[in-house]
């Protein structure tokens, strides 16, 4: 499921394999992948919740224009990660609204 080619990333060559973490668990991609090339073939789809609806949203347009890939990487909410290179240890986190997961529950209870 790995993607190859990619219409804003000029090179979308094989890296070396590198790791990174997905809410905490070890995950491994390629350099020169964006995140969500990462996520896609690993078969994660799922990258962020809407805030109103509580609905799930996954890469859409992969051209950096909409926002339904955003996630959390390295604490900084809202990043496209469709147009966002995988980098070695990013923590990476499915974002809720514009939170992680553990502040959503602590709101929402």
């Amino acid at each position: 499921m790995r993607i190859k080619q990619h219409p804003i990333i000029d090179d979308y060559g094989k890296g070396a394999q590198i790791s990174f973490t997905l809410d905490g668990k070890p995950m491994v991609g390629y350099e020169g992948d964006s995140i969500a090339a990462a996520l896609h073939a690993a078969g994660i789809m799922t990258h962020r919740y809407t805030a109103k609806r509580h609905t799930p949203r996954g890469v859409f347009c992969c051209i950096g224009r909409c926002t339904d890939c955003v996630m959390i990487v390295n604490g900084q909410p809202n990043v496209r990660t469709c147009i966002t290179p995988l980098e070695e240890g990013m923590e990476v986190q499915t974002q809720y609204g514009v939170v992680n997961r553990e502040q959503w529950e602590a709101d929402h209870q």
